[in-house]
């Protein structure tokens, strides 16, 4: 064998650098042969994807491209912390698996409690006050947890003073060391108001913070929860900038309560919802750092003191009621990209959290999610390991800038307060889930188990109810409400006739010329709860009066070839609606058809980036689904 010498030898030296006005070229030669007259320089605009928040992903990126976003992400652990808020990262212990916990019933939320820490959770979350555990069962709720181990943190909203001094208590009562208790105690008067429209006095708040600096080393007292604003519809953005103008007003508070920069900065924790778009979650938790540490600059706070400690949480807008099971896969995701973003601690949501109170089986697959990711993938092993990347430095600073503007939208605004209660947040991020809710509608977006692939014969999963969240300010939404409408019509029709909806699939021509659009018709009208028969497997004008009427369906849709269309559409449409069909739709785009199908009697076209929602409210209407 030869071995070649050490001296710098490549076996690509000779030939010369690819350029970006190469690709684009070539990519420009591919989009024409694909019937799109592109010039040479529209390559990258053709392929680009648009995103919330005025940001646009490329499909390539380069080292020229990203510098700026590179240049300026620092060292982890040092400022401006875009790559970690500590030199380790999570390489040493992984992040903090946080399980939050809601049960009213402080003997049961015990069991769970212990269950869970047995079991590989690292810190709780409790839900405490009226839409959890009373106060005066936080005790039984955290009885037999050493308390000195296990980190807490509360959420109590209105009722959090009363919380607060209940838990510092047990602290005493067990012995805990002052300075071997951690947590966050979780005042957050903002974030109150935002979900309720109550206002909430922030002097117990910045009493406590003050108690905490003092004497608690170890204890947060405010959290800046970003959650509302994610569920209210908000983009990645809006989260952040909305977090940073609460964060300010904060510190504000702090400092005129006595705190320097540096203490006030040290009593709070941002939380931020993590999605299954991992690589926008991942840019969102870099951009939350470094914007935050910009913020403690400007407030002349220590370099050190501008690290923010994140709580990432899997988000409830992703989660859905139908096919629960898949909500699995999307929180999988999500917490994969909180780990790789550099979240201090995160939580999975169960995967039946839209349904109610979860069981053991959903803890359990809740808990171990971050276990998996943690002691078989070794996530947390690697510090910052999208760092680097083109398209996460560039995305990461494009969503900082973008947030930055917001907030500073925010602040001329009177700050986060004055925001909330003029209206300025809730008319933006209605406006930003109006354009969302359109690209759900027509399955832009598309959710696995509800708008595509549902499974109409899928046993309900049922659950205790959940305690009502508190309402007033803010909505919630979800993802799946939409389709959700539809699906419970069809469910009542169900219950009310003993049959769901049917739509008859007319298919034209053998298999090999409708099985694509059948296909798609299948899953479009199950997804609005409309049982889709098809059968026989072909139909022609002569047989799919018979055929129709026999499926016990009072819609129908054909579905075949354009080549099939020009031949049998217009009878085979005039057949069903002599037949009795209230409404015939087609599976496809007319063309100049059109006005030959719609007089033959097709009511109704359905194509792939239509509007769903419509298309299948229309049908539930036809055949008459309350």
């Amino acid at each position: 064998m030869t071995v070649l010498p050490d001296d710098g030898f490549s076996l690509a030296a000779e030939f010369p650098d690819a350029t970006h006005e190469q690709w684009q070229r070539l990519v420009a030669g591919v989009l024409r042969k694909a019937g799109k007259d592109a010039p040479d320089t529209a390559a990258d605009d053709l392929l680009s994807t648009s995103l919330e928040d005025g940001l646009t992903t490329r499909p390539l990126y380069t080292a020229d491209a990203a510098r700026n976003g590179a240049d300026s992400a620092g060292y982890p652990g040092f400022a401006p912390f875009t790559r970690g808020g500590r030199p380790e990262g999570g390489a040493v212990s992984g992040w903090d698996v946080r399980q939050r916990h809601d049960r009213q019933d402080p003997a049961r939320t015990n069991e769970a409690v212990l269950a869970d820490l047995e079991n590989g959770v690292t810190s709780l979350w409790l839900s405490v006050g009226a839409a959890g555990i009373p106060v005066s069962g936080l005790a039984r709720a955290l009885e037999g947890v050493y308390l000195d181990l296990a980190p807490v943190a509360i959420d109590a909203g209105a009722e959090f003073d009363a919380a607060a001094r209940e838990l510092l208590r047990l602290y005493e009562d067990k012995g805990v060391p002052r300075e071997s208790a951690r947590g966050n105690l979780g005042a957050d008067p903002l974030g109150y108001e935002a979900r309720t429209g109550k206002a909430l006095d922030s002097c117990d708040a910045v009493a406590t913070a003050a108690l905490c600096a003092r004497e608690w080393p170890g204890l947060r007292a405010l959290t800046v929860d970003a959650l509302p604003y994610h569920e209210a519809g908000g983009s990645a953005a809006q989260e952040l900038g909305c977090s940073l103008a609460t964060g300010v007003a904060y510190l504000r508070a702090l400092g005129e309560g006595g705190l320097s920069i540096e203490e006030a900065c040290g009593q709070l924790e941002f939380r931020y919802a993590a999605t299954a778009d991992q690589f926008l979650t991942i840019a969102k938790l870099r951009a939350a750092r470094r914007v935050w540490a910009r913020v403690a600059e400007a407030c002349g706070a220590d370099p050190a003191a501008g690290a923010q400690r994140q709580h990432a949480v899997t988000s409830a807008v992703m989660m859905t009621r139908r096919d629960p099971w898949v909500n699995m896969l999307r929180t999988t995701v999500a917490s994969l990209a909180a780990g790789v973003g550099g979240a201090d601690a995160v939580t999975v949501l169960p995967f039946d959290h839209a349904l109610g109170l979860p069981d053991g089986f959903a803890r359990r697959i809740a808990r171990n999610t971050s276990t998996i990711l943690l002691e078989e993938s070794h996530v947390g092993r690697v510090i910052d390991p999208a760092g680097g990347s083109w398209y996460v430095e560039q995305l990461t600073d494009e969503l900082a800038h973008a947030a930055w503007a917001w907030f500073q939208e925010i602040e001329r605004a009177g700050g986060q307060q004055a925001a909330l209660r003029g209206g300025l947040i809730s008319e933006r991020l209605g406006a930003t889930w109006d354009s969302r809710r359109k690209n759900l509608a027509k399955r832009r977006e598309p959710i696995t188990g509800v708008s595509e692939f549902p499974l109409l014969a899928q046993a309900p999963v049922e659950r205790d109810p959940a305690p009502a969240a508190p309402g007033g300010g803010l909505p919630t939404v979800r993802r799946d409400e939409a389709f959700e409408v539809l699906r419970a019509r069809s469910d009542a029709h169900l219950v009310t006739t003993g049959a769901r909806p049917r739509v008859f699939l007319a298919a034209l021509g053998p298999a090999a010329a409708h099985t694509a659009r059948v296909s798609f018709a299948a899953n479009l009208f199950q997804a609005g709860g409309i049982e889709a028969v098809h059968n026989p497997v072909s139909v022609d004008a002569a047989s799919v009066a018979e055929a129709f009427t026999a499926s016990g369906a009072s819609v129908a849709c054909v579905c075949s070839s354009d080549a099939l269309y020009a031949e049998q559409a217009a009878p085979v449409a005039e057949a069903l609606k002599t037949a009795g069909a209230l409404r015939v739709f087609l599976a496809g785009r007319p063309g100049e058809q059109r006005e030959t199908y719609v007089r033959a009697g097709v009511d109704e076209f359905v194509v792939a980036g239509g509007d769903a929602v419509a298309a299948l409210t229309s049908a539930l209407d036809r055949i008459g689904v309350a």
